[in-house]
């Protein structure tokens, strides 16, 4: 069977299409010549711009209404005739396109309800002590081998152009927000990290335009006089290439990890809520996880929580903020 066209499929949140790209490089090192096209859902797709392994990037934009688009992806998937889909998603949606492709080798978990339909499945289990890239390598080692490559993003000169004026001078970034506000380290604990950095070390605040208050208030309510604010004026990409260049990245259990391990940037990540073991800790060759431990409560889910259920926060306001030298 010949692997020449290849679709991959990975449309759930940013941090799993940026760990996708680890199945990019993998699959490029054994085909080098096969065309490979990756399906995200829109927001992601500036992530893979100018991509030099990428043929194309197919998009699904669930506003457009979920059903319409989804059979509008599988009319343009079946006309690009892939030899190959190779899905990351667990879920019904991608297992529609992935069973329907019309593809001669396909590849799943076993838990998408389309799995019966697939040449090749794997069991996914969250908390088995694995990375994320190991479980996705699962799907393509039989056409391979069991090496598990890092995940990889391409910035290109055009995203070093516009960060080049901040990396003049030593700095360091933090990402302080996520979706789930028990992922993420409390406000006041980010304040006080502020204040331990050195002076004649700018600070860098990270995020999307619907971070720019909590940016702006920790930078306000901080002593440190050199940060600046970021949110909502870098692209993914830009934001990449300025952690690869950080003396360190202080992230939550969120994108912003994923982005510094496909940059293999300095990483100290905080777990508040959720665990290493569910298998989204830093890759970076420089990195640390900082956690309260042995907690009767931890880990209260997989993906966090709009609020503490049990009201104390523990997670997050007893975490030991590290020394920065």
């Amino acid at each position: 069977m010949t692997h020449k066209n290849i679709l991959i499929i990975q449309t759930a949140f940013i941090g799993d299409a940026i760990l996708a790209s680890s199945v990019i490089e993998k699959l490029h090192t054994f085909f080098p010549r096969a065309k490979i096209s990756i399906l995200v859902r829109k927001g992601n797709e500036s992530l893979y711009q100018d991509h030099p392994f990428l043929t194309q990037v197919l998009i699904w934009n669930k506003k457009e209404g979920k059903y319409k688009s989804l059979f509008r992806l599988l009319k343009t998937i079946r006309n690009l005739k892939f030899d190959t889909v190779i899905n990351l998603h667990r879920f019904a949606s991608s297992g529609f396109l992935t069973a329907f492709s019309k593809a001669p080798y396909t590849s799943g978990y076993d838990k998408n309800p389309f799995s019966f339909l697939f040449n090749n499945k794997s069991k996914h289990k969250i908390g088995d002590g694995r990375h994320e890239t190991e479980r996705y390598n699962d799907l393509i080692e039989s056409i391979t081998d069991k090496t598990v490559a890092k995940p990889r993003l391409y910035p290109t000169f055009k995203q070093f152009s516009k960060i080049e004026p901040l990396v003049t001078h030593a700095f360091v970034c933090m990402a302080p927000s996520s979706v789930w506000f028990t992922k993420q380290l409390p406000k006041d604990k980010w304040i006080e990290l502020c204040n331990t950095i050195p002076e004649n070390v700018n600070i860098y605040l990270l995020g999307g335009e619907n971070d720019t208050l909590l940016c702006e208030e920790i930078k306000l309510k901080s002593t440190h006089e050199s940060i600046k604010s970021l949110a909502g004026e870098l692209t993914l990409l830009e934001s990449c290439e300025l952690m690869k260049h950080a003396r360190m990245n202080f992230v939550n259990d969120s994108g912003p990890l994923h982005l510094a391990s496909a940059a293999n940037a300095p990483t100290t990540a905080f777990f508040c809520s959720t665990v290493p073991a569910f298998g989204f800790f830093p890759l970076s060759y420089i990195s640390s996880v900082i956690e309260v431990k042995d907690l009767y409560c931890k880990p209260c889910g997989l993906h966090g929580y709009k609020a503490c259920p049990e009201g104390h926060f523990r997670c997050g306001n007893e975490i030991k903020l590290p020394l920065f030298k």
